[in-house]
């Protein structure tokens, strides 16, 4: 009996083991490619691929519309009408309930957030001015608006974050005013004020 075991074992043939071990090996870096060339996707992770990001809201369902002026280096501005200029960016404009009607499943669904966005994709050294103005009303009421400003790279940092009232239509309030050294850091944050809208519209 144990000659029997002994030859089937003799009989075993090294190129067929080689042959199995070869394929595998094959198979396990057949499905590590395809596992690295189909990531697991990371729901709820956004990355604004930004340096500064900016975030002007005021009251959920409010038809108001409030406008967000920002104005970089040499005077270039960001605005509804322009929302892009070298690095900074108009990444969402809202018009109170205007735009904010989305059709999902044939239903009609209000979104009752009103906010702007404005990113900062580098650090251009110069001065930057952030308003806020009272652009359209339905209303005619006081609005209170919140203008949030972080450094988002390379760690999140709160420059800023304030609620300001603006009163009647038309008025237009500087909400903070800062400055980035030509070594990309932030200095003399302040709320003096600049009026950005008349100058654009002269």
């Amino acid at each position: 009996m144990a000659l029997f075991k002994r030859r089937n074992t003799l009989d075993v043939d090294p190129f067929s083991d080689l042959l199995f071990n070869a394929l595998l090996t094959f198979t396990f870096l057949f499905l590590m490619a395809l596992l690295l060339m189909n990531p697991t996707a990371k729901s709820g992770i956004i990355n604004p691929k930004a340096e500064f990001m900016i975030t002007v809201s005021w009251p959920d369902n409010s038809p108001d519309d409030i406008d967000t002026w920002v104005e970089g280096p040499q005077g270039k501005l960001v605005w509804y009408s322009r929302p892009q200029t070298g690095l900074m960016h108009l990444d969402r404009d809202d018009r109170g309930m205007a735009n904010d009607m989305q059709l999902i499943d044939g239903k009609e669904i209000i979104n009752p957030l009103n906010q702007e966005v404005v990113t900062i994709r580098g650090r251009p050294p110069g001065d930057y001015t952030i308003n806020v103005h009272y652009y359209r009303s339905q209303t005619l009421r006081p609005v209170p608006v919140t203008v949030y400003v972080a450094e988002v790279n390379p760690t999140l940092k709160v420059l800023h974050y304030a609620t300001t009232t603006l009163e009647r239509l038309g008025e237009e309030k500087t909400a903070v005013r800062f400055s980035i050294t030509p070594d990309g850091q932030i200095t003399d944050i302040n709320t003096l004020q600049k009026s950005l809208v008349l100058g654009e519209k002269l």
